[in-house]
């Protein structure tokens, strides 16, 4: 029986939770071949001034710039073969 913890730095609507747990355990059969049922999934939420890195609390990180948020693959579909 898989378990899967996941921790999110802030917080997630239900939709993008649900859409996460359908996700992974849909990857867990595809690639563990386990049973759906089987899946076990954890969302833990954390409050961005109860999470620090760098010796600093997160809420108080200033915003990442745009381009680091975007993955560097996000255009390869629009990349001509």
């Amino acid at each position: 029986m898989p378990f899967v913890d996941i921790r999110l730095a802030g917080s997630a609507t239900r939709e993008q939770k649900a859409a996460l747990v359908a996700d992974i355990t849909q990857s867990l059969v595809e690639r563990l071949g386990k049973p759906a049922a089987a899946v076990q999934i954890n969302i833990t939420e954390l409050s961005t001034e109860n999470y620090g890195a760098g010796g600093i609390l997160v809420a108080d990180r200033a915003p990442a710039p745009l381009s680091t948020l975007i993955r560097e693959d996000a255009n390869v579909a629009d990349t001509p073969q």
